[in-house]
């Protein structure tokens, strides 16, 4: 079970996050917000599963991992479903807007950031717990590990205002800059899917 939770969860995370980067290029913000959500549903059963298998000495990395992936999951989920449903579904205020609109660059917006800051510690920590027999072992390990640098970026950017709705500029950053995650997490589903592959139980 563990296992093909593991396959199965890293599978999904590949097929959300594929999903995300076609609905950034086609600008639709429904479907970018709906596979997000789904990038935290799959993410936190893959965490759980490497944790399962990560030897005893690395448990506590491990756990970490999983703890710092909840929370992330809590944030992406809370500002996501607010987008599909209330900034949708109802006539808001500018100053509601001016918050919880992500589009306005606000404080659901860098409670987005924080949310991806907090998934970045969690493969950080859950990369220390891989188990390297091949060479995708490696390269996942790798990509995990420095994944963990965007946390760095996730914390700052927001402070320093880098993204503001008065800011020309910070739409077609932002763009890029998800884009370019997408391109860096990819490989990490697939080559997720073949570590859990090779796992025995």
């Amino acid at each position: 079970m563990n296992r093909k939770l593991g396959i199965y969860s890293s599978a999904l995370n590949f097929v959300s996050v594929f999903a995300f980067a076609v609905s950034m290029l086609f600008k639709s913000n429904y479907w970018s917000y709906f596979s997000s959500m789904f990038i935290s549903f799959s993410f936190v059963p893959m965490i759980c599963s490497f944790c399962f298998f990560a030897k005893e000495d690395k448990k506590s990395a491990g756990y970490a991992a999983m703890i710092f992936s909840a929370v992330y999951s809590v944030f992406i989920l809370m500002v996501y479903f607010a987008q599909l449903t209330t900034v949708v579904h109802e006539k808001l205020t500018f100053q509601a807007a001016s918050l919880i609109d992500y589009s306005n660059f606000g404080l659901f917006f860098n409670y987005d950031l924080l949310g991806y800051g907090l998934m970045a510690l969690s493969t950080f920590f859950i990369g220390l717990t891989i188990e390297v027999k091949t060479k995708a072992d490696i390269w996942l390990r790798l990509l995990l590990l420095i994944h963990g640098i965007f946390f760095i970026s996730c914390l700052i950017f927001p402070m320093i205002g880098l993204f503001s709705a008065d800011s020309q500029s910070s739409e077609w950053v932002g763009t890029a800059v998800l884009l370019f995650w997408c391109l860096y997490f990819i490989p990490v589903g697939v080559l997720s899917v073949l570590y859990f592959k090779s796992r025995t139980v």
